[in-house]
């Protein structure tokens, strides 16, 4: 099986970024860019934009566009940037790939189609091998992205390593947030030669003393350190591990919005967009509490 990384090379952590809108619904890039550079600055290898913390799916190509030269524009390097692709169609996939691809960005965090259900092997292979060659020359970088509980689509192990076969070192790596660890266990042993990146940070330490190579994380908008600690050490965190179990009772994206809010006293995070809906001021303020005594505890 090919191998993608040279020894010793490691993915690290990149902050799955929550993107801000300001009162008219429109991609806030000032607040978005000063966040990303805080996240870089705390220890975080890239940022991700687009995936599902980002709210991908609701933003349109021109958004995308804008924001990454944005950020290029505002001293983030395209090479420092992660970019998440959600879509049903093979034409639209290609096209948000390989603009993102062409500007210079990292790699492509491409998650599988999702409104058809019950998908086979045979039809996810096509499905990605089509969005591949379409991309011709420009196809690198690819994290292949395992989230049934949004998509209703599991990568199995084997399509994996049958993609892998067929294009070689365009697949760069798979972000695992499917938070079931008897998959996970599978994953690493067969692919861990190439960049398995931990989605559930429930998982993280167990997963890196395994074989994992870090984590594309939503939990890194606010806490990259004590995640570093889990990524370059194994080290398990109770006490962060408790609060992703609590947030979990809430749509994530918008409750970790709430938090980077909680976190800046910036409440123009809370924004989310449709047809996600904002944290109540009550349910706000039991995550907020969550945060606190996160941001109290010490890393383990």
């Amino acid at each position: 099986m090919p191998q993608n990384h040279s020894a010793g090379e490691r993915f690290g952590l990149s902050a799955a970024l929550t993107t801000p809108f300001d009162k008219n619904g429109h991609i806030d890039a000032s607040r978005a860019l000063a966040h990303a550079r805080a996240r870089l600055g705390s220890g975080c290898s890239s940022v991700t934009l687009f995936g599902t913390t980002g709210e991908g799916a609701s933003i349109a190509d021109a958004e995308r566009g804008a924001l990454i030269d944005a950020f290029t524009a505002g001293g983030i390097p395209a090479s420092s940037i992660v970019v998440g692709v959600m879509e049903n169609s093979i034409a639209d996939a290609c096209r948000q790939a390989g603009d993102a691809l062409r500007r210079g960005c990292k790699a492509i965090l491409l998650a599988p189609p999702s409104y058809f259900k019950n998908l086979s092997d045979e039809g996810l292979f096509d499905w990605f091998s089509a969005v591949f060659n379409s991309l011709g020359s420009d196809a690198r970088g690819i994290i292949l992205y395992n989230i049934p509980s949004v998509t209703a689509v599991e990568l199995s192990v084997d399509l994996i390593g049958r993609l892998r076969s067929a294009f070689g070192s365009v697949i760069a790596g798979v972000k695992d947030s499917s938070g079931n660890w008897t998959y996970t266990e599978k994953l690493l042993a067969a692919h861990k030669d190439m960049a398995i990146l931990i989605g559930d940070e429930r998982d993280l330490a167990a997963g890196v003393r395994l074989g994992g190579q870090g984590a594309i994380s939503g939990m890194a908008n606010l806490f990259p350190e004590r995640l570093l600690h889990m990524i370059d050490d194994g080290q398990e965190d109770p006490d962060l591990v408790d609060a992703v179990r609590q947030l979990l009772n809430y749509p994530v994206t918008p409750a970790v919005k709430a938090m980077v809010a909680r976190h800046t006293g910036d409440m123009e995070w809370r924004r989310v967009r449709a047809p996600l809906v904002a944290l109540s001021d009550a349910d706000f303020d039991v995550i907020g509490r969550v945060f606190d005594r996160l941001h109290m505890a010490k890393a383990a």
